[in-house]
């Protein structure tokens, strides 16, 4: 066994090694970033090594630091997490050639299933069904809107060397085709530098259902399988396991088909083998297709933790080191049901747009296991990706364990940036969800009313209203009472895209008069609690003129500045500004050229998505203020359109 590895990683997948290797007695060594050098993953560890800047290539993508901090620091081994080199041959040999161990499959695995077309037709001769398609090298438009022809409409255009849905398209129609398959493949050369694709059948009403599977290079095993169908653009939200609706007879066949992959690559250590399932008619053992293997421990691995009480990362130790698998397949038993869901720093009614910014503050409910890679006080960085947390939860049977995903997802308390809670509690409460009714395409049928900005009620405008004036505090002083007169303050506040008017009067120490919106609410302290017409508030972080209310998953309010106000009516509607920092990937916009409102001027990488800045008015390119390559802060002026003038007098 190791005496010392090191993570080759950040974040909560890097907390999340750590704990298990440093229960196992092992040292850890950490690496990081610039801006990552107060971390929590470096907090954690028992040594840290810089690599570099900021951008993942100039630190966490530099395989000969990695190696040389490993050898620096004596560690014998590598875990290099997900993302980043997890899935890396390359790196893989590098590690193996320093006479170290890296904690996952050999380089000859990660290869064999590192493009989807060789991978499919690998499971087709180990007799994993595989779905209807085209995995040719023969990339000739043509060839390829034929096969679309032979698989029959709807088709996926999927990118070989693809993973988080990019280069993928669906085509419904043949007079489709062409425009997808050009758009697909210009996606998949700017994220792979490969733009070949492959071309499938599209299942109706898929389900996304994966096992997990572990092998020691000779033998494996499954550990049953997880559903992750509740995805937004093929970006998993809530996962869960075991699937609901899943018969013994079809987690037979699934099992032994993923153990069969992995034992046609001679596997090791933990990996995920995905299937593509027809949920249209119910479970059946004939309706699941290997869609592709990722070779490394998978984001939502805590559901297989929670139903099989198997820490797969001390697995994953315990075989680089030699040992054999811990467990046959007759020793594993399901127990109970467990939800992941996946909390973001990300404004859903923008689209979802990533956010940045300081966690004031962070809590997690109490009994629920949050993989977690930040703190409160740390910044969310516009450099990786903006994940606060993992939330899990178990429960003996799918309806309590839900029951119990939904309180947790109300309970949980994050201020200082915007989050995707309300998103998760409207999809943890979803009546379709709760009846198991699920596939990949719930999400966009229902997105209207899953990101719909809830209605808040005056009350907790109220509460907002007095801590921004700091009349929520413990002691005896009040602001805004003079001798023993009542006054008012009137301003006011914005939530969102909403706005409420507010007056405050302190009528005692104990006793408060809010009007909102013309609205009045009586707030009283009763035994050091305020309550607001009599119900408890909800409690709630202020820092500066930001009040986050901890009501309806995190209402967050800005107290507005007439003056600032004042400013921002005065002008800037002409410019076209970066709504977070990031890289300027491209710029389409041209100087005298004419632009229609809603046409794409420039396209901002950050977070590792692609955000489209689209103008917003008719008009006349004025200046463009930026160039590719050009790193620009949030709120940095992007493009400049002509001033708008009166039309003339006829």
């Amino acid at each position: 066994m190791f005496d010392t590895i090191l993570i080759a990683n950040r974040g909560e997948i890097a907390c999340r090694v750590i704990r298990s290797a440093q229960a196992m007695g092992l040292r850890c060594v950490a690496v990081h970033s610039d801006v990552d050098a107060g971390a929590a993953h470096v907090a954690m560890a028992d040594t840290a090594i810089s690599l570099g800047g900021a951008a993942p290539a100039d630190s966490y993508l530099r395989g000969d630091a990695i190696i040389a901090a490993a050898e620096a620091t004596g560690a014998q081994a590598i875990h290099p997490g997900y993302g980043f080199l997890s899935e890396n041959p390359d790196f893989v040999e590098a590690v193996e050639a320093a006479g170290l161990t890296f904690i996952g499959p050999s380089a000859k695995a990660i290869r064999a299933m590192g493009l989807k077309d060789a991978a499919k037709a690998l499971m087709e001769k180990a007799g994993v069904p595989v779905v209807p398609g085209y995995h040719g090298e023969d990339q000739d438009p043509a060839r390829l809107a034929q096969e679309a022809e032979r698989i029959g409409y709807p088709v996926m255009i999927k990118a070989v060397a693809g993973g988080g849905g990019k280069g993928m398209r669906l085509v419904e129609r043949p007079e489709e085709f062409a425009d997808a398959l050009a758009s697909a493949q210009s996606e998949a050369r700017g994220a792979f530098g490969n733009d070949a694709v492959l071309v499938e059948k599209f299942v109706q009403q898929p389900r996304h259902i994966e096992v997990q599977v572990f092998g020691d290079g000779n033998r494996a095993v499954h550990l049953f399988e997880r559903d992750c169908s509740l995805q937004r653009r093929h970006q998993k939200v809530i996962e869960e396991a075991p699937a609901p609706g899943m018969t013994p007879q079809m987690r037979a066949a699934m099992g032994e088909a993923a153990v069969r992959a992995a034992e046609a690559i001679g596997y090791s250590g933990a990996g995920t083998v995905e299937f593509i399932v027809d949920g249209s008619g119910g479970l059946r053992s004939d309706g699941f297709w290997f869609m592709e293997m990722n070779t490394r421990l998978q984001v939502e691995h805590p559901v297989t933790e929670a139903i099989t009480g198997v820490d797969l990362v001390e697995w994953q130790i315990r075989v680089a080191a030699g040992e054999p698998l811990p467990a046959r397949q007759e020793d594993l038993r399901i127990n109970g049901h467990a939800f992941e869901a996946r909390l973001y720093a990300e404004d859903v009614p923008k689209g979802f747009l990533p956010a940045t910014g300081r966690l004031s503050h962070l809590k997690f409910p109490e009994g629920v296991r949050a993989d977690s890679g930040v703190r409160a006080g740390d910044e969310i960085s516009p450099w990786y990706d903006p994940m606060i947390a993992k939330l899990i939860v178990h429960g003996p049977t799918r309806d309590v364990a839900l029951k119990r995903l939904a309180r947790a997802i109300e309970t949980c308390e994050v201020a200082g940036t915007v989050t995707n809670l309300a998103f998760l509690g409207r999809l943890a409460r979803h009546a379709g969800f709760a009846a198991g009714e699920v596939d990949t395409g719930l999400i966009a049928r229902d997105i209207d009313a899953l990101t719909a900005v809830p209605e808040v009620s005056d009350a907790v405008v109220a509460e907002a209203a007095l801590a921004l004036l700091g009349l929520l505090g413990p002691g005896d002083a009040v602001q805004g009472v003079h001798l023993w007169t009542p006054v008012d303050r009137k301003f006011d506040l914005e939530q969102g895209e909403t706005a409420h008017a507010a007056t405050v009067e302190v009528l005692s120490r104990d006793q408060r008069r809010v009007t909102v919106n013309g609205s009045q609410i009586l707030a009283t302290r009763v035994d050091g609690q305020w309550r607001f017409d009599g119900q408890a508030g909800h409690g709630c972080i202020t820092t500066g003129h930001d009040v986050t209310v901890f009501a309806d998953y995190g209402q967050r309010f800005t107290m507005v500045d007439p003056l600032e106000r004042a400013l921002d009516a005065s002008g800037g509607s002409d410019l076209v500004e970066a709504p977070m920092p990031g890289l300027v990937r491209m710029v389409t916009a041209r100087v005298g050229e004419a632009v229609t409102r809603g046409d794409r001027l420039a396209v901002l990488e950050a977070m590792k998505m692609e955000h489209a800045l689209q103008a917003p008015r008719d008009g006349i390119v004025a200046e463009v203020l930026v160039a590719e390559g050009d790193q620009v802060a949030a709120g940095a002026a992007v493009i400049r359109l002509e001033e708008e003038t009166d039309a003339p007098e006829v």
